[in-house]
């Protein structure tokens, strides 16, 4: 235990950590290497006590809080300037129960986390697609991947949660208990306490799964474009996809040498079941046009929800915006084909994730996510860099992109985990007038002095 908690930090049993330590630096550090906080005190919790210490020094301290989890937010909202952030990066335990299919996931787990320990049991509960996200962050906001057409979102498949409130009251927060700030965590952002467990469903998935990459050329856009387009679109029940728009082929070994950091797009297609049905979907696409370099093959799991790391690994530097689209429509394609050749570093890219199938079978009102539950194409638009002079470079191309995107999507309101800059404007815009009063109400209910604000902002109503 750190001297510093002796007095100052009375209950705690993890460390405190402040600019007089040695390992300072490290322990502020986040995914996103261009961010530079520095916070007052970094409070390493060990268990949902600690956390409700930690929140009752900091009042007593008049400290602004921060919560970090995976520490994946492009803006580095986990560690806010001169607050009291709350580590949980302690707190990552898993425990599987196979017979009811529910994993206990503590709030500082990755994901890596989660599907090492459910895929022992041949389980699985929809997440992210980079294995060193933070459960936390990504279910608070809504959580979408490989599993979400098949299964719903992160929130859809959250049984209930242990929630630590601003003054350090603990509260379970389920459909039978405090439902209201139940239904405010599944969509809501960290708006509303901290969690220290999530209890998930989970579904049988892998241990193996089908996976297809198809790589074209830059100079084939639009028609690349609209190919992969209505291949996701057609997508039979059991399979799920993604696009890579205008990225660079990584130089993989399943990639030609002569086609390594080519430009071009990207199509992946997961299918979880037999190998012949996929190869049959993947063949198709072949035929209707022919990509530079393909691969299908069989893979486990955990390797799918790991194979999109090397694209953002720790210490890069970042900035983002997203929208959503009803579809991608031939306008929307060809700004896409315009901006895509505009980039200026090779790991800038836009990943366009679909959401449909179980997803846009829940109703709108069932959880806060920030979305309509219709068939949708969530667009992220990735300024991705290992220089700041390339990062402010694709920032402004970031900046530019959404701009040129703004008129043909659903609005400025997006997926609240990629918001870098939440202003109240847009951040009211996400949830949709009616979702946020409700959600205003609640947070009065739960958090009046809107402790919890680096984020995704809900003011208290009143």
């Amino acid at each position: 235990m750190s001297g510093h908690t002796d007095g100052v930090y009375p209950n705690f049993s993890g460390r405190v950590v402040t600019a007089a330590d040695p390992d300072y630096d490290s322990v502020r550090m986040v995914w996103n290497g261009a961010i530079d906080h520095r916070p007052a005190a970094i409070a390493q919790c060990r268990s949902t006590q600690d956390v409700a210490a930690a929140l009752i020094a900091a009042r007593i301290r008049g400290l602004d809080v921060s919560v970090r989890g995976g520490g994946h937010n492009f803006g580095g909202n986990a560690v806010w300037p001169d607050s009291l952030t709350i580590d949980l990066r302690a707190m990552s335990a898993v425990r599987v129960d196979p017979v009811t299919r529910t994993a206990y996931c503590q709030g500082g787990a990755l994901l890596s986390d989660l599907d090492a320990a459910t895929q022992e049991h041949g389980l699985a509960v929809p997440a992210g697609t980079v294995s060193h996200t933070g459960v936390g962050g990504l279910t608070l906001g809504g959580g979408f991947g490989w599993l979400t057409r098949e299964h719903g979102l992160s929130i859809d498949n959250l049984r209930s949660a242990e929630v630590v409130l601003a003054n350090g009251r603990i509260v379970e927060a389920s459909a039978d208990s405090h439902p209201d700030l139940f239904w405010a965590i599944r969509g809501g952002g960290g708006n509303f306490g901290v969690v220290t467990e999530f209890r998930f469903d989970l579904h049988p998935v892998g241990p193996i799964v089908q996976v297809g990459l198809l790589f074209w050329p830059i100079d084939q856009g639009a028609e690349a474009l609209r190919t992969m387009r209505d291949t996701l679109d057609g997508l039979p029940a059991g399979f799920s996809g993604m696009l890579g728009v205008g990225m660079n082929a990584p130089p993989a070994p399943f990639v030609p040498e002569q086609f390594h950091l080519a430009p071009g797009h990207a199509l992946i297609i997961v299918g979880f079941g037999g190998a012949d049905v996929h190869e049959k979907v993947v063949d198709s696409v072949r035929e209707q046009l022919p990509p530079l370099f393909d691969l299908a093959t069989p893979m486990p799991y955990t390797a799918l929800q790991s194979l999109l790391d090397d694209a953002a690994p720790p210490g890069i530097l970042g900035y983002e915006r997203a929208l959503y689209f009803d579809g991608l429509d031939d306008d929307v394609i060809a700004v896409m084909t315009e901006f895509a050749g505009r980039k200026s570093s090779p790991m800038s890219f836009a990943p366009v994730f679909t959401l449909s199938g179980a997803f846009a079978e829940v109703d709108d009102d069932a959880t806060a996510f920030s979305g309509l539950r219709r068939p949708t194409y969530a667009v992220n638009l990735a300024g991705i860099a290992p220089s700041p002079e390339l990062l402010n470079a694709d920032t402004a191309w970031v900046r530019a992109y959404w701009e040129a995107l703004l008129p043909y999507s659903r609005g400025a309101g997006s997926y609240v985990n990629f918001m870098v800059e939440p202003d109240q404007e847009r951040v009211v815009a996400a949830y949709g007038p009616d979702k946020y009063r409700r959600l205003a109400a609640i947070k009065r209910e739960y958090d009046p002095e809107n402790v919890f604000r680096h984020n995704a902002n809900i003011k208290p109503a009143g």
